[in-house]
């Protein structure tokens, strides 16, 4: 068996687990859809943070932009909940993007810690700015439409659309990172300097870059706003010290800058949280501390990093048999 059809199996088998998941375990629809929301998260962190190497705590602001957009889409228009939805969902892609293109030229110059404290203060400053606004329910927050259907009709609903939504991420940045843009990234990850001085635009990648991060978090951000049903500025839709940490610690549990890390990591990371919440409630904190702390130690490079380690020489020769990428997607 070649190593493509050995990805096309698995890639298979994999599909069909995530269709029949709602109707195999239809009492856990929605942890299995924040699932879903997980792998975007760590999936768009590691755009900048693992493959450009610059590191963002703030990303969750473009979560937040894209639940109130279209939470307000769905609240003005009158366009019925579908209709509302789904006007939402795109406005709240693009006003992510937006927001990102804009801020981009003047955060994007700045580089190492002062990069990651900019991005921290920008969800902190956003968080502080919507608990404040009227217009978005202040501090109060916002309650979005009543999705119409029965109660497992919603449940599938939008399991499947943030499974559609990380599929999608996946596959683009898959693509991404097999061209030009992936040499980008990594040629600023490796020596930004030099890059500049052999022609490369690097201002003008790293913004490119943080757009599509920006796109596909709004679109999260729209999608899971309607999944919760509520949208709290600080414990939603600007929630740093969770969601904006997360994203950081599944992109380096599964294995920064590699493209199946994130992915595994959010998976992980994921079952983990949920297992300590139910098992080792008022502890559950401190066991998932030590559990990233006992991956950092024992497999800095991830899991992804740990499990090439692990494997026998001999699976790692077959996999290379009939391998027809590029050299940098063989190491994602």
């Amino acid at each position: 068996m070649t190593s493509r059809q050995l990805r096309l199996g698995i890639g298979a088998v994999g599909a069909l687990a995530a269709v029949a998941a709602p109707w195999l375990a239809p009492s856990f629809v929605t942890q299995l859809a924040f699932l879903w929301l997980m792998v975007v998260f760590a999936l768009t962190w590691d755009i900048m943070g693992g493959h450009a190497g610059y590191n963002s705590f703030g990303n969750v602001l473009f979560f937040g932009i894209g639940a109130y957009t279209c939470a307000i889409v769905q609240r003005d228009l009158g366009m019925g909940y579908l209709g509302g939805f789904a006007g939402g969902i795109a406005l709240a892609g693009l006003a992510a993007a937006l927001v990102a293109l804009l801020l981009g030229p003047s955060v994007l110059a700045l580089r190492g810690h002062y990069f990651a404290i900019a991005t921290l203060g920008l969800s902190v400053a956003a968080a502080d700015i919507a608990a404040g606004w009227r217009y978005i329910g202040a501090a109060s927050g916002m309650t979005t439409p009543q999705y119409p259907g029965a109660i497992e009709d919603r449940g599938r609903f939008f399991y499947f659309l943030l499974a559609t939504l990380a599929g999608l991420t996946l596959l683009t940045l898959r693509r991404l990172y097999a061209g030009r843009f992936g040499l980008a990234l990594g040629a600023i990850r490796d020596d930004e300097e030099k890059a500049e001085a052999m022609g490369l635009s690097t201002t003008r990648y790293k913004i490119i870059a943080w757009c599509i991060a920006a796109f596909f978090l709004g679109l999260a951000g729209a999608v899971a706003g309607n999944l919760v049903g509520y949208i709290d500025p600080r414990e939603f839709a600007f929630a740093g010290p969770t969601y904006g940490v997360w994203m950081v610690l599944m992109a380096i549990l599964g294995g920064r800058g590699t493209l199946w890390g994130p992915v595994l990591g959010a998976g992980v990371f994921h079952l983990t949280q949920e297992l300590f919440w139910t098992y080792l409630l008022g502890w559950q904190r401190v066991a998932m501390g030590l559990f990233i702390l006992a991956v950092v130690v024992y497999l800095p490079q991830g899991l992804v990093g740990g499990l090439e380690r692990i494997l026998p020489r001999r699976l790692g020769a077959a996999s290379a048999v009939g391998h027809d990428t590029s050299p940098r997607e063989a190491g994602q």
